[in-house]
C-alpha cells in the first residue's frame, strides 16, 4: 500500500514522517523544506510506503508546491490520503480537508498537537467530528509520539477496505449547491474517464483550473452550459465563484467546529512567542538582533568551541599520519607509494577532515535556531528589505538554506510561485557562503587574523549578503524587470528545539561532509598529488615548480597577480576548489607539503595579510561546486545560462578582490 501525508505547512507533518518511517529527514519551522515528495517504508509494516508530499493551504495549483502535490494525488493514485491538521489551528486546515474530501480517495484525518490543544483547556469531539466530516479522525501527537500506531491501523483499514469518504457535498440547498450538481452531472462521463471524482472536476470548473479544463475535452457547448450556470450562482449569491465557494467551505467548517470544538485558551507558548517578536522581530530591533544573535554562533563557533575541537583532531590526525611515515620507512616502500599516502592522502584529505568539529559545532548552533521557530521570522523581518531589491522574503528561505550548501538551496527555489523570482534568487544563491567554504575562512583567519577571528568569519557573511544584494538591485533594474509575488507566511511559535531533530541535523552534515572528504576530494586530491609529483615525461619531480601541476598553474596565474597573489600554488587551489570547495584547502596542502598544523605558517610566505583577505573574497564570491553548478543547470533548463552565471560570479569575485587588495594598497 502506498499513502500520501497530506497537509498545511508549519503542521507536524514532517515530524509525522519521521515517526512513520523513521525516516533521517530533517525538520524545519519555515516552508520549503520539503519540496520534493519524499517516500519511506513505514515502521513495522513491510512493503507499506508513505510518502511525504509539499505543504499547501489548497489544491488549486497556484504554487509548484500545490502543483507536485495535486499531480502524485492525480496521477500516482495513492491507495490512501492521510490529512495531517493541526488542531490548535484547526479552522484553516480544515480547508485543505474539504479539498481533499471532494477528491473522493480513502482517507484518515490526523488531529496534531492534540496534547497542546489538552494542556490549553481546549477539547474536540473526535465522534461527533467523524460523523461530521464522513472520514475516520485519529487524535495523535506526532512529536510526543501519541496515537502513531491508531493512525496506521486506520489508514490500513480503509485503504484495503476501499471505504471512500461519506460525505462530499458541504451545502444542503442555496445557489453555490445547485450550480456545483449541475455542473456534476454534466462533467461526471468525462471525469470518470480521466480517473477523477466529478465533484472535484465540478469545484475546478467553477474556480476556472484551466489544466483540469483541458484534461477534460469539453465541447464548447458543455462549456457554455456549465458557464452559464456558474453566472446564475454569482448573480444569486451576489459573490463571484471563488468567493461563492470559499464561503460555502468556510461555512461548513464554522458548523462543525460549532458542534464538535471547544476552543484553546490563548497558550503559554502564544503569549511567550507574542513577548519575544516585540524584540526580535521589532521594527528597529530584528535585524541587529540577528546580527548579534550570529555574531555570538560565529564567536562560539569559530572562537571557542570548534576551533578546540579541530585543534584537538588536527593533533590526532598529525600523529596518526607520523606513525603511518615511520611504518612505511621501516618496511621500505617505494618512496613514490610513500609520498601518495603520506603527502597525498593524509595531508589532503586530513587537512579537510581536521574542520569537522567546526562543521557539526556550527549547525548545531543554526539547528537550534531553526528548530525553534526564530529562522521563520528571520524571513517574515527580511521580506520589506527584500522587496525593495525585487524579491521576497520566501526568497531569503532559500537563501538561509545556502548558508549550508548551495545544492539545496537552489532546489528550495521550486518553491517560488513567479519564473522570474525563482531565476533571480538562483543567481544570488552562490553569493551566500556555504558550509564548505568554512576550512578555507578558518585556515585564513587563524593564519592571518588570530585576533579578529569571529570578526573575519562574520564579515565575510555579510559581504557575501551584501554583494547579492548589490547584483539583485543590478539584476532587478536590467534583466529581470518587475515585482515579486506576494509572500504569505504563517510562523509557529517559538518552541525548545527537538534533540532528535538537532542531532539528525549534525549527523546528516557530518556524514555528508565525511563522504565528500573521502570520495570528491578524495578524488581530487589523488590528482592533485599526481599532477605534482610528476612532470610532461611523467618523471618523479624534486621540485614541484617543475610539475605539470606548476605549468597548468603558471598559465592562469597571472590573472591573479593584480589581485596580490599571483603564486601559481594559490591559483591552482582555486581550479581545485571547483570540484569541491573544502579542496582549496587539502590542495593548498599537498602543494606546500605540509601538514594541517603548520599549513599556516607556509601559507604566510605565500600570502601577505592584505593578499589573504583578497583571497578569501575571492573564494567568497566565485562559482561554486561542480555539483551545484550541475544544479543550476538542471533549474535553470538551459547551458547557456548557467554558463553565463559562473561567468558573472567570477567576474563579480575578480572585481571583488581587485578592488579590496587596491584599496588596501592605497589605505596602508
Amino acid at each position: 500500500m502506498r499513502y500520501a501525508l497530506v497537509g498545511n505547512q508549519n503542521c507536524g507533518k514532517t515530524t509525522l514522517f519521521n515517526q512513520l518511517t523513521g525516516s533521517n529527514q530533517h525538520v524545519g519551522n519555515f516552508p520549503g523544506v520539503t519540496v520534493d515528495s519524499k517516500i519511506g517504508e513505514i515502521r513495522g509494516e513491510k512493503g507499506d510506503c508513505v510518502v511525504d508530499l509539499p505543504g499547501i493551504y489548497s489544491i488549486r495549483p497556484y504554487t509548484n508546491e500545490e502543483l507536485v502535490t495535486r499531480r502524485f494525488i492525480l496521477k500516482e493514485h495513492p491507495d490512501g490520503i492521510i490529512n495531517i491538521v493541526d488542531a490548535t489551528n484547526i479552522e484553516r486546515n480544515l480547508y485543505l480537508t474539504l479539498q481533499l474530501l471532494e477528491m473522493h480517495i480513502p482517507m484518515v484525518l490526523a488531529l496534531n498537537m492534540m496534547d497542546e490543544v489538552r494542556g490549553n483547556g481546549g477539547t474536540i469531539d473526535i465522534g461527533k467530528m467523524e460523523e461530521e466530516l464522513g472520514i475516520p479522525v485519529i487524535a495523535i501527537s506526532a512529536v510526543q509520539n501519541e496515537g502513531i500506531e491508531d493512525l496506521i491501523h486506520a489508514i490500513k483499514d480503509v485503504s484495503q477496505r476501499r471505504i471512500y469518504p461519506k460525505v462530499m457535498d458541504f451545502c444542503e440547498k442555496g445557489a453555490v449547491h445547485r450550480c456545483i450538481h449541475a455542473v456534476s452531472h454534466q462533467v461526471e462521463d468525462h471525469a470518470e474517464r480521466i480517473g477523477i471524482s466529478p465533484r472535484f472536476a465540478a469545484t475546478k470548473i467553477v474556480e476556472g483550473d484551466h489544466n483540469i479544463i483541458e484534461n477534460l475535452h469539453l465541447s464548447e457547448n458543455e462549456l457554455e452550459l456549465m458557464e452559464h450556470s456558474i453566472v446564475e450562482m454569482e448573480r444569486d449569491s451576489e459573490m463571484d465563484r471563488n468567493a461563492a465557494l470559499a464561503d460555502m467551505r468556510y461555512t461548513f467548517i464554522e458548523r462543525v467546529c460549532g458542534q464538535a470544538v471547544i476552543k484553546c485558551r490563548e497558550s503559554r507558548e502564544h503569549r511567550r512567542s507574542v513577548r519575544i517578536d516585540s524584540v526580535l522581530t521589532g521594527k528597529y530591533l530584528a535585524i541587529p538582533s540577528f546580527l548579534l544573535i550570529m555574531l555570538l554562533v560565529f564567536w562560539l563557533t569559530f572562537g571557542v568551541i570548534g576551533t578546540f575541537l579541530s585543534d584537538l583532531l588536527s593533533m590526532g590526525i598529525d600523529a596518526l599520519s607520523a606513525v603511518v611515515e615511520q611504518a612505511l620507512i621501516e618496511y621500505g616502500i617505494n618512496p613514490v607509494v610513500k609520498s601518495l599516502v603520506i603527502d597525498g592522502i593524509f595531508t589532503g584529505v586530513g587537512s579537510v577532515l581536521s574542520f569537522l568539529p567546526i562543521i557539526v559545532v556550527l549547525f548545531f548552533f543554526l539547528s537550534i535556531l531553526e528548530d525553534s521557530g526564530y529562522m521563520a521570522r528571520i524571513a517574515f523581518v527580511m521580506d520589506r528589505p527584500l522587496r525593495k531589491i525585487g524579491l521576497s522574503g520566501k526568497s531569503f528561505v532559500a537563501m538561509l538554506i545556502g548558508f549550508g550548501c548551495s545544492v539545496p538551496a537552489v532546489m528550495t527555489t521550486r518553491t517560488l510561485s513567479s519564473e522570474r523570482d525563482k531565476k533571480m534568487t538562483i543567481m544570488l544563491i552562490p553569493f551566500i557562503s556555504c558550509s564548505a567554504k568554512i576550512p578555507i575562512y578558518a585556515l585564513f583567519a587563524a593564519a592571518f587574523f588570530q585576533k579578529y577571528k569571529a570578526l573575519v568569519m562574520m564579515g565575510l557573511y555579510v559581504l557575501g549578503i551584501l554583494v547579492g544584494i548589490l547584483c539583485a538591485v543590478i539584476l532587478n533594474k536590467t534583466t529581470f524587470h518587475g515585482k515579486p509575488m506576494p509572500f504569505v507566511m504563517e510562523l509557529p511559535n517559538y518552541r525548545f528545539p527537538s534533540t532528535k531533530s538537532v542531532l539528525l541535523l549534525m549527523w546528516d552534515k557530518a556524514k555528508d561532509f565525511v563522504q565528500r572528504a573521502f570520495t570528491v576530494i578524495f578524488i581530487a586530491t589523488l590528482l592533485i598529488w599526481f599532477l605534482q609529483s610528476f612532470d610532461s615525461r611523467l618523471n618523479v619531480v624534486t621540485d614541484s615548480g617543475d610539475s605539470l601541476l606548476a605549468m597548468i598553474g603558471k598559465l592562469i596565474a597571472p590573472v591573479f597577480i593584480p589581485l596580490g597573489f599571483g603564486d601559481w600554488r594559490a591559483a591552482t587551489a582555486l581550479i581545485s576548489g571547483f570540484s569541491a570547495k573544502e579542496a582549496v584547502v587539502s590542495t593548498l596542502g599537498v602543494l606546500t607539503g605540509t601538514s594541517m598544523s603548520s599549513l599556516g605558517k607556509t601559507l604566510e610566505e605565500i600570502f601577505t595579510p592584505l593578499a589573504a583577505a583578497s583571497y578569501l573574497v575571492f573564494t567568497l564570491l566565485y562559482t561554486p561546486c561542480v555539483a551545484a553548478v550541475a544544479t543550476i543547470k538542471r533549474e535553470m533548463g538551459s547551458l547557456w545560462k548557467t554558463v553565463g552565471i559562473v561567468c558573472m560570479q567570477c567576474g563579480v569575485a575578480w572585481l571583488a578582490a581587485f578592488v579590496l587588495y587596491n584599496a588596501g594598497k592605497l589605505l596602508l
